[in-house]
């Protein structure tokens, strides 16, 4: 048995972060090995409400980063290399002498409401996702900065450099700036049919183009820690690799497929259901429906779209822990498995559930206006999002299938989302098609395998897909009680379209 040097993961969701230490194990001539993988850190990632605006709290992101990396040192692990993946768009600017300019922004701020309409009247919607390819979501980096311009924002005027925060993270740790490709096309700035940014647009809107760098791609090496780094954590020289840094995009690299052509759901916070593509597809049928198109870890795009996912329920769950009634997820699963079904129903993309006061005030106040019996406990809540989420999945499937003339024959499940196994099978149910859960950490075990296959250790992603197959089993979830699921389809179509 030989093991190969190890690599570190960092993986930071929207609610919280992971550091994971990867090693590959080869068990014989010729078999693709298997991956061990160890959490060695974890840790929350709250926003901070400052004033008027929601912020990361990035310094506390770095804190933790090197906290993780000396402690990997101190269980006996030697990385050679670490790299992190974080959620899409948000950034942080950087001033001529490479300094912060001020708190990066949170995607949920609310400075982006009404620009969605605004930009689209001024270009067009058509020429924006012609120039971008992507789903018109209001946090979008287009957004951003169009609402610091709007403001008046002295940062705009001062800026030399944009860094989404993937980026930003890395250049903490290494002093070098770098953007990856995967994260420049969460911005809706960067052009996929021109492989480059958007420069027309940026000058038509007065927002500064030379801030922008040339991406690179996943697998890049970066750099190294800082000297002064290294001897403030007391380890040795550790690369730094641009992975596929956008979460979404590490976790669809280490989906299992056995075929091509799939399907999969990224469960979290948010969820995100797509298929790998090999170029971009900017049908007008794509930009009606809402899709994007995102950059790949292999070079290529993957057709995508946003679902609010497992938001809705974190949310009712902070809120009923503040008056008392405090529950785990999975007792929230057993009280909304024993609550009457198809009651009620949610569009869970209603904007109204991005980031309200109350979110289970917002699902009664849904119900009601459209006609529809009100939650009554908290199970029965419960159970409404998760019906709500599997019903919505059936229908972004459906037209995932009809935009790429593809039959998907199941939907391949990975993320933390995963663990609520109500969930997964309320989604076979609605498919009425098996789900096939798993990796759990899968945006990870992306980044990790990126990492290997930057190290020489794996050939390619193909092979890091095999390592996957052998290392992580896989839960099947048939589909049950088909006529009343697809019944129940009828109902919500006619609640939500």
């Amino acid at each position: 048995m030989n093991l190969t040097p190890c690599v570190l993961a960092f993986d930071l969701g929207a609610s919280s972060g992971r550091a994971i230490i990867g090693e590959l194990v080869r068990e014989e001539h010729g078999h693709p090995g298997r991956l061990n993988i160890t959490e060695i850190h974890r840790f929350a990632n709250t926003p901070v409400q400052i004033g008027d605006h929601l912020h990361w709290n990035i310094a506390m992101l770095l804190q933790e980063i090197k906290h993780a990396i000396r402690q990997a040192f101190q269980a006996g692990f030697k990385p050679v290399s670490c790299g992190i993946d974080t959620w899409g768009v948000d950034f942080g600017l950087l001033d001529r002498n490479g300094e912060l300019l001020g708190i990066p922004y949170h995607y949920r701020d609310r400075q982006t409401e009404g620009l969605v309409e605004e930009i689209s009247a001024l270009i067009g919607e058509e020429q924006l996702f012609r120039e971008s390819g992507l789903q018109f979501m209001p946090f979008n980096t287009l957004y951003q900065l169009y609402a610091m311009k709007k403001a008046n924002s002295p940062k705009l005027e001062t800026a030399e450099t944009l860094l989404l925060t993937p980026d930003l993270l890395n250049y903490f740790l290494t002093g070098r700036k770098a953007c990856e490709f995967t994260m420049a096309t969460t911005t809706q700035l960067y052009d996929p049919v021109k492989g480059a940014w958007n420069l027309p647009l940026l000058e038509r809107l007065g927002l500064p183009g030379g801030i922008f760098l040339e991406p690179v791609h996943p697998g890049t090496v970066i750099g190294e820690l800082r000297e002064a780094l290294c001897a403030e954590l007391e380890v040795p020289p550790l690369k730094v690799v641009a992975v596929a840094s956008h979460d979404t995009e590490s976790a669809a690299a280490a989906v299992p497929s056995t075929v091509p052509l799939f399907a999969y759901l990224v469960s979290g916070t948010w969820s995100l259901l797509g298929t790998p593509m090999n170029e971009p597809l900017l049908d007008p049928a794509v930009l009606k429906l809402q899709f994007s198109n995102e950059g790949g870890a292999c070079g290529t795009y993957h057709l995508l779209k946003n679902i609010m996912g497992l938001w809705i329920l974190q949310e009712c769950k902070r809120k009923w822990e503040q008056t008392g009634s405090s529950y785990s997820y999975p007792e929230l699963a057993l009280l909304a498995k024993e609550a009457p079904p198809f009651r009620c129903f949610i569009d869970p993309d209603d904007l109204r559930f991005m980031n309200p006061a109350d979110m289970s005030g917002e699902i009664l106040g849904y119900c009601r206006e459209t006609g529809q019996g009100e939650p009554r406990t908290i199970g029965e809540t419960v159970r409404c999002i998760m019906e709500s989420l599997a019903l919505r999945y059936r229908q972004v499937l459906e037209q995932a299938e009809k935009l790429t003339n593809t039959r998907f024959e199941g939907l391949h499940m990975v993320g933390g989302g995963i663990q609520n196994e109500l969930l997964c099978q309320f989604t076979a149910n609605a498919i009425g098609r098996p789900v096939w859960t798993g990796p759990i950490e899968a945006s990870a075990i992306g980044n990790l395998l990126v990492q290997l296959q930057a190290g020489g250790y794996i050939r390619n992603m193909e092979e890091g897909i095999e390592v996957v197959k052998a290392s992580f089993p896989l839960r099947v979830y048939e589909p049950e009680h088909r006529e009343e699921w697809a019944a129940a389809y009828e109902k919500y179509n006619g609640v939500t379209v």
